[in-house]
């Protein structure tokens, strides 16, 4: 795909989610070494995800109204305030679990309006016909940044120390926001300065509730309406409930239950990395799957089955081996699934839409990081995640039987 503004765009989003790895999986630590608590690894990761689940709506009705490329221009600029106050807090030995928590929710909140934009503007970018594979190679980039990020925050952690991990995420935002600088204005023809004066006299000065709440209905519609759609959806929000959250517990896994240390849980996510990697550049070097829905089955049993060998595993390299194939099997069955819905939803609707997939696929985590905190808190790590590994692997069962007629 040689696209000159997708390709620029790309760059900047491998070196900014190789930072926000790096800030993930220090933070994970770090909170971990405060309390050696499993709960408040999940209370962490609902703070980042409420807002999420409270404003991505409002997100993806700003990007079908303004420009995506200014949407994103404002939230990476927001997005190193969180990233500067972990490292001075951290650096000052005065931070506490309040305070992080606090800090991921001003993140979330950011994020809420970030990931709707920067979903739909791909569509923007490059012609219908190139959807799918610019996805998938977005995907490739978010989880090529699983690979980078976690292994170099693993390394600098121990030689370091964590607080390094968050100045340099701090400064991975800058790749974005000179690659939105650089990239052609496109549907942006008004100028940064413009969209800011109008969504602040969008949100001021006119009362425009009816309308927004209309054109929320518009989106919940399609997606309630839509068989194909509907049904990722749910699926969608299963793994975001019981599936996903495994990875806030990742330092519970590495230190207490697999005793590798810091290193070891940058390895750890590194390999699931390094599967949802392979998933994805797997489905941009295709270019297109016919029996998209087969596909998609086989990928979420796949995830489901290896989460729970996961959870039973006591040996380190079987471990990795599970991280490797649940990340391949996490994204191919994301990656097929976002590009499904985009294919299928208006131009009109998709920011909306998007926003939807976002409400569900992490607005929902707050609730699921809680659920599997209080578990494991209550029969430990290890059970909490095999039971939340068999609740997905049973929903993607009972839901096979209408994906697979997908792409006949």
């Amino acid at each position: 795909m040689y696209i000159r503004d997708f390709r620029i765009f790309w760059i900047g989003q491998v070196i900014s989610f190789s930072g926000t790895w790096m800030q993930s999986i220090a933070q994970g630590w770090l909170v971990y070494s405060l309390t050696k608590s499993a709960f408040y690894l999940g209370v962490i990761a609902a703070a980042s995800s409420v807002p999420v689940l409270i404003f991505t709506l409002i997100g993806g009705v700003c990007a079908d109204r303004f420009a995506k490329r200014s949407i994103l221009m404002i939230t990476q600029g927001l997005s190193i305030v969180p990233a500067l106050l972990l490292a001075i807090l951290t650096d000052l030995r005065i931070i506490t679990v309040w305070e992080i928590a606090l800090i991921a929710f001003f993140l979330g909140t950011v994020n809420a309006f970030d990931i709707p934009a920067r979903q739909s503007i791909l569509a923007v970018m490059v012609q219908k016909g190139n959807l799918m594979n610019a996805i998938a190679l977005n995907s490739a980039a978010f989880n090529g940044a699983r690979i980078i990020g976690p292994v170099i925050a693993g390394i600098i952690i121990a030689s370091i120390g964590v607080s390094a991990c968050f100045y340099v995420n701090a400064l991975s935002f800058f790749a974005v926001i000179i690659a939105l600088a650089l990239i052609k204005k496109g549907e942006d023809t008004k100028g940064l300065g413009h969209e800011i004066l109008h969504m602040w006299r969008w949100q001021t000065l006119r009362n425009e509730g009816a309308v927004l709440l209309r054109d929320l209905s518009e989106g919940l519609l399609f997606v309630k309406t839509g068989q194909y759609v509907f049904r990722i959806m749910l699926i969608v929000t299963t793994f975001s409930l019981f599936g996903i959250p495994y990875v806030t517990l990742l330092p519970i896994f590495a230190q207490d239950i697999l005793k590798v240390g810091p290193k070891g849980l940058g390895f750890l996510a590194g390999s699931s990395g390094i599967g949802a990697l392979t998933a994805a550049l797997g489905i941009a070097f295709r270019g297109d799957i016919e029996k998209k829905g087969l596909f998609m089955v086989i990928a979420s049993i796949v995830f489901s089955a290896a989460l729970v060998a996961f959870s039973l595993s006591r040996h380190y390299p079987s471990s990795m081996a599970m991280q490797f194939i649940a990340g391949w099997g996490m994204v191919s069955f994301l990656a097929i699934g976002n590009s499904v819905i985009q294919i299928s939803t208006p131009d009109a609707l998709r920011g909306r839409v998007m926003s939807v997939y976002t409400l569900l696929f992490l607005g929902m985590a707050p609730l699921g990081n809680s659920i599997m905190g209080f578990v494991a808190e209550m029969v430990g790590t290890d059970w909490a995640v095999f039971m939340g590994g068999s609740i997905c692997l049973l929903t993607s069962i009972l839901l096979s039987g209408h994906l697979r007629l997908l792409g006949r």
